[in-house]
């Protein structure tokens, strides 16, 4: 039994085939995603800085500590192929890339739960400093996400 998909041709997509530029176009995209993120914060606490609170802008420095842990990491060294000495060896390099997710997914998490907490369900005139700070960590999140599966492991892995 044949498909119906079987004679359908589909051109080769530039991003996914893994041209010559995947990797500038993934850096520059993660560049974006994280530079955003951070403006939305900014913002917010520039336009309402009452209602912002200090503490809020931890969320936004763990979710940047996890984009760092995340990308320290190659697929290589995941993987067992290219990982040369070091205690733990591609072991350790799979527990880092997931105790950086564990701080990503903690700080969205977390920004989220601010949100709703303090400024969807309190009785605060303005939403936007709650939702600048929950598309801060989600645009560092995605930036980060960008970044590690986007490139290309011909080059730079």
């Amino acid at each position: 039994m044949t498909s119906c998909f079987e004679n359908i041709q589909i051109p080769p997509c530039v991003w996914f085939e893994g041209g010559e530029k995947r990797n500038a176009y993934a850096s520059m995209l993660a560049g974006t995603l994280f530079f955003m993120g951070w403006w939305f914060i900014i913002d917010a606490h520039a336009k309402y800085p009452s209602e912002m609170s200090n503490a809020y802008h931890v969320c936004g420095v763990f979710g940047t500590i996890s984009l760092f842990m995340i990308n320290s990491v190659t697929n290589a060294q995941i993987r067992g192929d290219a990982y040369n000495g070091g205690c733990l060896g591609a072991r350790g390099a799979r527990a880092w890339l997931f105790v950086g997710f564990v701080i990503g997914f903690a700080s969205v998490i977390a920004a989220c739960w601010i949100l709703f907490a303090d400024f969807v369900t309190a009785d605060v005139p303005h939403h936007w400093p709650g939702v600048g700070l929950f598309l801060q960590n989600i645009f560092i999140f995605l930036g980060s996400l960008t970044y590690k599966f986007g490139r290309s492991e011909d080059q730079w892995s």
